[in-house]
């Protein structure tokens, strides 16, 4: 959020943040992530707005597995072991079958404040498109300016316009004009990915009281991962998917003549991407090895396979989408937070994406607040050299690699509009893949 002035002083933005997660619902009947199950015994009977994780069993992580993945972790190995960072989810799980009058909902809304939701200050950040057939609002005022002036927040394709709208409400209020001239203007970052084969996305749920309840709810420490909030309907590699996080620890070594410090590097992503067959993970060739439990339902225009036989007549003819959201403490220009930005890229090749030409993959780097305005109104900024950028950006390509395969193990079967269903990743079969391959002993 932002407000501009008349006399040109300059910027005053509103900052937001994220969370409250409405979890998977009570009264949810899930089969075992390997079970080849009928569709219609994997639903969400009666599902309502909830809590993130009450009364819900998390699933083991990618690292608690025994996934070796490269680089030391945070605390929480989220993005929000960067200083500040906050996270909000609104999942939706509602009704069953074909969409009536209150439709089949898998849907949500995921939110994520640079410098918490009580923060109005801005920050250095950069936005870079890898394949652009997606959306993320405000990307233009964000690279033009070196500055992200709202939380990035993070829903289905079609919901992408409320959940604009209702950002722009919850800053003026939150963040109210007092100033004599002082006119209200802001350009919300809004991300999105495309739900529609498990979720009503035409019958647009997402309202903007579940927009407040994310950002309201926004706090620190673990991050709820997998079918949450804006990640709820999305699919990855054919099998369940969603929203990911992970993190790495940078410690800069001694260089003489050059800075020392102790950086935090965070990723989320809303991932919704790949095929199946492409599907690495540490160069073990999962997706071919686990070619079975494709999504199962009617053909749907973008959808996925109805049968795995029918693969090519029946399966979806484009790619979906995943957001990245990048954040760090390391103190950076805008332009080098955007070399900050491109890094994902390498991260989702680690794991066989190819970035198809139907997908929207788009990526958002923040990092600091700007600094306050010296006596006679002059910024000055610190930054690292750009000789030792490299710890930082192998950091990025590696949380992206772990924080998509996060998502992936802690994806449950769902099934959705239609009695579609998708699979979760059956981790004891990926394991034993990851063995075969002699990823893991």
């Amino acid at each position: 959020m932002r407000s501009a002035r008349r006399q040109g002083r300059g910027l005053l933005l509103a900052g937001l943040s994220v969370l409250v997660g409405l979890g998977q619902a009570a009264g949810r009947e899930t089969a075992g992530p390997g079970a080849a199950t009928p569709a219609s015994s994997t639903v969400a009977r009666d599902a309502k707005e909830t809590k993130d994780g009450v009364g819900k069993k998390r699933r083991p992580r990618a690292r608690e597995l025994g996934i070796p993945f490269e680089g030391t972790p945070g605390r929480y190995n989220a993005i929000t072991d960067v200083p500040g960072v906050e996270v909000g989810h609104t999942t939706l799980i509602r009704g069953e079958g074909k969409a009536g009058a209150r439709g089949v909902v898998r849907t949500g809304v995921t939110a994520v404040f640079p410098h918490g939701k009580a923060s109005a200050r801005p920050c250095v950040a950069a936005v870079v498109s890898l394949n652009g057939n997606g959306e993320l609002t405000g990307s233009h005022w964000v690279n033009e300016s070196g500055f992200l002036e709202t939380p990035v927040v993070l829903t289905n394709t079609h919901s992408v316009g409320v959940v604009r709208d209702a950002v722009v409400a919850w800053g003026n209020q939150k963040f109210p004009s007092h100033e004599f001239l002082e006119e209200p203007f802001s350009l919300p970052v809004i991300g999105e990915t495309y739900d529609g084969f498990l979720n009503d996305i035409q019958g647009q749920h997402v309202r903007t009281e579940h927009v407040f309840a994310a950002l309201d709810g926004a706090k620190g420490g673990p991050v709820p991962e997998g079918s949450v909030g804006g990640g709820t309907g999305m699919v990855t590699s054919e099998w369940k998917g969603g929203i990911g996080t992970a993190s790495r620890v940078v410690v800069m070594p001694p260089v003489e003549g050059g800075a020392q410090g102790r950086f935090t590097v965070g990723v989320l992503v809303q991932a919704n991407y790949g095929r199946r067959g492409d599907l690495r993970i540490l160069g073990a060739p999962v997706g071919r090895e686990l070619a079975d439990l494709m999504p199962v339902g009617p053909k749907v225009p973008g959808g996925v396979p109805a049968e795995p036989s029918k693969a090519r007549e029946h399966g979806r003819q484009k790619d979906g989408s995943i957001i990245v959201v990048v954040a760090t403490d390391a103190p950076l220009l805008p332009q080098q937070m955007a070399r900050l930005a491109r890094r994902p890229a390498l991260g989702l090749g680690r794991l066989g994406a190819v970035s198809y030409q139907s997908s929207g993959d788009l990526f958002i780097a923040f990092g600091l607040a700007l600094p306050e305005p010296d006596s006679r109104g002059l910024l000055h900024f610190t930054a690292l050299p750009n000789d030792q950028l490299d710890p930082l950006l192998q950091a990025v390509v590696q949380a992206t690699e772990e924080a998509v395969v996060n998502a992936l193990v802690a994806g449950e079967t769902m099934a959705g509009l239609d009695g579609r269903t998708v699979y979760g990743l059956p981790t004891e079969r990926l394991m034993s893949v990851l063995r075969k391959y002699r990823i893991v002993k």
